[in-house]
């Protein structure tokens, strides 16, 4: 029986399960996947002025290299969940894998910019295919308890690790060798993944005899394409342009006649039921808003570093490793501190440390300190949200149905991608209009410090949002006792 508006995962006091050597290489199988679909996220950010230099991008190629990537992942990841469930999930972690991979190869080898463009299409696609079955590898290897929490803590820690490290990893590769390897250097990773994926992963299918809910994929898949290309247009075009207006009137249109079709489709890509369970509604709601800061950080803070402070690409990267390992410490800390004060408790904790972190950020000045702007507040604001994301993403998974799993999956990592995406549209045109504007001459780095103090303030105030918002809406904590065997 799945659970319903609970707060923790309950165990078995009884008779405990432990989850074998084998289902723990299966939840680090599935991480290394969910690694770099992440890190292709933000790896790509400091490779951008050479890959313009070599390939002789426009400005608008240039923000594409990233858009396309973006908008495949975000627009197909529903798709993707629900084709774990009703193909197998380790037909789909090796389909997404593959195509990953090999999209990998093609755009290391670009000679042309559409060449690269298309290829961080596919690799958005492969990341959609890919991203859902991770998760549900990790939640079906590992036994309901504080066993699974602990597999979803590393999910959570290594996905966070992914988004974190992009920056450093890729000012590292640039500087040794070229901005080609920050794609290239997937393909071996890639392989020895997929190889790892045949030895180990198993066949699991929950949805045998039903099928695919195609007009509904149709419609979602365009309306969240449709939706995130209006989001990303919006650092070009603006909020009020006609272009920007139309295109998110569009997205939203679609998605309202996928939920249409869906309340009338006898087998639904997403059965509108799975809302009514609280945990799951709330969850993600909650999720979107954490992604929507956390996506902000590290591009502010990477800008930030490089073109106020100074900073190199690589200094840049290695000033963000302490936060990278504080979003992984926070998430692989958090099932243990849920046993003490419960998932709901904690993720309102989380979300109220990261704000503290955001509030703190936003004293940033020209001539900040790395332990004053970069080391202390960034610290605060990661920790916060990997303990705030590993509760919510156990919240929505253990309250799904096993045939809904991977859909329950896709939908998490749906609602963090749209909630990045949108967040860091938002914070950028927040900052921009903060940003005093230039009269004249060469424009002074320090003249984007008030914009991204700005952007930092917002951040602070959706963080509290959050908070107030898990407070109230997620389910309140049930009495269990987890005792360990």
């Amino acid at each position: 029986m799945p659970q319903t508006d609970s707060d923790s995962v309950r165990t078995t006091p009884a008779t405990p399960s432990v989850p074998t050597p084998r289902a723990w290489a299966v939840v680090l199988t599935a991480c290394a996947g969910q690694f770099l679909v992440v890190l292709d996220v933000s790896v790509v950010n400091v490779a951008l002025p050479s890959m313009r230099t070599d390939l002789g991008l426009s400005a608008l190629g240039l923000q594409w290299v990233l858009n396309a990537y973006a908008i495949a992942f975000a627009g197909f990841m529903l798709l993707g969940g629900r084709a774990s469930d009703l193909y197998g999930r380790k037909a789909m972690f090796l389909l997404g894998l593959g195509l990953f991979t090999a999209a990998s190869v093609a755009g290391g080898l670009a000679q042309e910019g559409w060449q690269l463009v298309a290829a961080r299409a596919v690799q958005g696609l492969g990341a959609a295919v890919l991203s859902p079955a991770t998760l549900t590898l990790v939640t079906g290897a590992v036994p309901a308890g504080a066993a699974r929490t602990r597999a979803i803590g590393t999910w959570t820690a290594v996905g966070a690790a992914g988004g974190a490290a992009g920056g450093f990893v890729g000012g590292l590769l640039v500087d040794l060798l070229s901005w080609r390897w920050v794609l290239l250097i997937n393909v071996p990773i890639g392989v020895l993944v997929l190889a790892g994926a045949l030895l180990w992963l198993r066949e699991a299918r929950t949805g045998a005899g039903r099928r695919l809910d195609l007009p509904g994929a149709v419609l979602v898949t365009a309306g969240l394409a449709t939706l995130a290309y209006g989001i990303v247009q919006t650092e070009e075009a603006g909020w009020t342009a006609p272009a920007t207006l139309l295109t998110l009137l569009g997205g939203l249109t679609l998605l309202a006649v996928f939920v249409v079709v869906e309340a009338r489709t006898a087998e639904p890509l997403m059965p509108l039921k799975i809302f009514r369970t609280r945990a799951v509604t709330a969850a993600n709601v909650a999720i979107l808003l954490c992604g929507s800061s956390s996506f902000g950080m590290w591009f502010f803070m990477t800008n930030y570093a490089q073109s106020v402070l100074g900073y190199t690409p690589l200094q840049a990267g290695l000033a963000l490793v302490p936060s990278s390992l504080a979003v992984v410490l926070g998430s692989k800390g958090a099932p243990y501190l849920m046993q003490t004060v419960g998932a709901r408790n904690l993720a309102v904790i989380g979300a109220l440390v990261g704000a503290a972190g955001f509030a703190w950020q936003s004293t940033l000045t020209a001539d900040g300190t790395f332990l004053g702007t970069i080391l202390g507040p960034g610290i605060l604001m990661m920790a916060g949200l990997g303990l705030a994301t590993t509760p919510l993403a156990t919240l929505a998974t253990s309250s799904a149905a096993p045939s809904d799993a991977g859909l329950v999956s896709g939908l998490v990592n749906t609602s963090r991608t749209m909630g990045g995406a949108l967040g860091l549209a938002v914070l950028s045109t927040i900052a921009a209009a903060a940003t005093p504007a230039v009269t004249s001459g060469a424009p002074d780095p320090s003249s984007l410090v008030p914009g991204y103090a700005t952007a930092f303030r917002v951040a602070t105030g959706v963080l509290v949002g959050a908070a107030v918002l898990m407070l109230l809406w997620l389910p309140r904590p049930t009495r269990t006792v987890a005792r360990r065997g």
